[in-house]
């Protein structure tokens, strides 16, 4: 042994009793050649020498292989290096499955197998993604780091558990269409809770793989998944899978979707599934439906944009019903909740006031008459929507007009009707 070698033993054997006193070392009988051994792969193993570390390790592995789990960890990098740069592809993939097995001895001699397995995913998906003679034994591990890890199992793994899924299927794999949907199914409730900027991102690449798999389309889901839906109403994880499909294959305007909708609602309460609820009911002309989940909506947040984004569709749909004067409060609410929406909320009640001239006018006065266009031009200034203020202009009463009916530019005149403002004069010329 070299000055160097003698020197890293010796430093070596101080790192082990200081560690000794610290972790776990299950050393075997012969302890000192134990630690020889592991002075020596680990002296290789730090400077790349994965051969010569190799051949240390594989006497700890046969004769101490509960020593500790590091002999396992480095095995697997030592494997992994020694993999790297081997250019015959057979002796690469047996280095490959070698460092794989370090995960199987880990759970073996030191359990935690969750979280070992949810590392052993990741690694050999890297390493026999591309290779089909591995895709059944990577389904069956990703599935089973899945059912240990559940909302834990790695965000990468969610996506390399589908994309395993679909090379198995597109190379001939024998999984059903109901195999592919329940494991798909898992994986997207893993991301549903999981937390995220890229997390709605990653859904939307499960389902492209989905729909390279299976066909999911309209009737898929009205004949197979309603049917499920219907027999069993409460059926939570039935609906889950209808929306997630629906909105995948463009079939959210189906009657399921909204049944789904609905029944996922009452076991999940949500903000934002309120809103589609209620928009769904809009486009189907239920104007109950809608109002009842935009209500909803409103008392499951308190987020003042949502909020006050719900109060301008309140608005629009009194708008739609002719109340006006209820509509035109749920626009002051939006307006108040959220100071973005106030171009939007202000303008809004422009327009009713301006549209207000057909209901409102008695024809005793021009002046007053067009008080709804003077009122309206009122409501576009606070908005700073100068095009509407221009075009209410047009409208106003003339000079000659206000001069015959002895009143003045600036001063005010009553607005009636339901409009009830008091506006300033102004003429059109």
């Amino acid at each position: 042994m070299n000055v160097h070698s003698k020197f890293t033993l010796f430093v070596f054997f101080l790192v082990v009793s200081t560690a000794t006193a610290q972790n776990v070392w299950n050393w075997p009988e012969d302890k000192a050649k134990a630690m020889e051994k592991v002075a020596l792969y680990t002296d290789a193993y730090k400077n790349e020498l994965y051969t010569e570390a190799l051949s240390h390790l594989i006497w700890l592995h046969e004769h101490s292989p509960d020593l500790n789990s590091s002999i396992y960890i480095n095995g697997l990098k030592i494997y992994e290096g020694l993999a790297n740069k081997e250019q015959d592809q057979v002796k690469k993939l047996a280095y490959q499955e070698k460092a794989v097995e370090m995960y199987d001895l880990r759970i073996k001699y030191f359990n935690k197998e969750a979280s070992v397995l949810n590392r052993k995913a990741s690694t050999a998906y890297k390493y026999f993604r591309s290779n089909p003679d591995k895709y059944q034994e990577l389904l069956e591990l990703f599935e089973r780091a899945l059912e240990l890890n559940g909302d834990k199992l790695y965000d990468g793994n969610t996506l390399a558990y589908m994309d395993i899924i679909r090379r198995y299927q597109r190379g001939g794999g024998n999984l059903t269409d109901d195999d592919i949907l329940d494991r798909y199914d898992k994986i997207s409730q893993v991301l549903s809770n999981k937390q995220g900027a890229n997390i709605e991102s990653m859904q939307n690449k499960i389902d492209e793989m989905l729909l390279e798999v299976v066909t999911v389309d309209c009737d898929y889901i009205e004949q197979n998944l309603g049917a499920k839906l219907k027999a069993e109403p409460d059926n939570i994880k039935v609906a889950k899978k209808i929306i997630q499909l629906s909105l995948s294959g463009k079939c959210a305007d189906s009657e399921v979707f909204l049944i789904a909708a609905k029944t996922l609602f009452e076991a999940e309460p949500d903000f934002g599934l309120a809103k589609v609820i209620a928009l769904k009911c809009k486009s189907k002309g239920d104007n109950a439906c809608m109002v009842d989940y935009l209500d909803r909506a409103l008392a499951l947040t308190e987020e003042n944009a949502q909020k006050g984004e719900i109060y301008i569709i309140l608005g629009a749909v009194q708008v739609s019903s002719g109340a006006k004067s209820m509509a035109r409060n749920y626009f002051l609410k939006a307006a108040s909740a959220d100071p973005g929406l106030t171009a939007k909320a202000y303008t809004s009640i422009g327009n009713l006031y301006f549209a207000g001239y057909k209901d409102c006018r008695l024809g005793k006065s021009k002046v007053e008459d067009r008080g709804c266009y003077l009122a309206a031009y009122e409501m576009y200034r606070k908005a700073g929507n100068s095009a509407a203020m221009a075009r209410a202009k047009q409208q106003f009463p003339s000079k000659e007009e206000v001069f015959l009916e002895e009143k003045l530019v600036g001063d005010g005149v009553t607005v009636g009707c339901w409009i009830g403002e008091t506006a300033i004069i102004r003429t059109r010329d």
